[in-house]
């Protein structure tokens, strides 16, 4: 079955749609909220079929600017109980089903 320039163009839309992060559940403030969510952006596209890369970068990046002992888990499917500093939490999707989990341990 041949696809039609409308099937092209809604493929492309629901990517477009698709793309932005959706924050799921988070309590960190604001500043660090929206610095994680870009690097996890960042690290998800750049890394687009390595996920294991993609959170190591996250992992890295978040230790460096915010102290030792951040952990990264992404992937789709997966579910997690976790404990956690208070106000070092965020968990987000991306590109549609691929989840981001960023916590602090102390």
């Amino acid at each position: 079955m041949a696809e039609t320039g409308d099937g092209k163009k809604e493929d492309a839309d629901y990517k477009r749609l698709q793309s932005f992060p959706l924050i799921r559940h988070t309590d960190m403030p604001e500043e660090m909220r929206v610095e994680t969510m870009e690097l996890c952006v960042t690290a998800c596209e750049k890394f687009a079929s390595n996920n294991e890369s993609a959170a190591k970068m996250i992992k890295e990046s978040m230790d460096k600017k915010f102290g030792s002992s951040w952990h990264v888990v992404i992937g789709e499917g997966f579910g997690f109980e976790v404990s956690h500093e208070v106000r070092n939490l965020l968990y987000m999707f991306f590109g549609g089903s691929l989840a981001v989990c960023v916590w602090k341990c102390s």
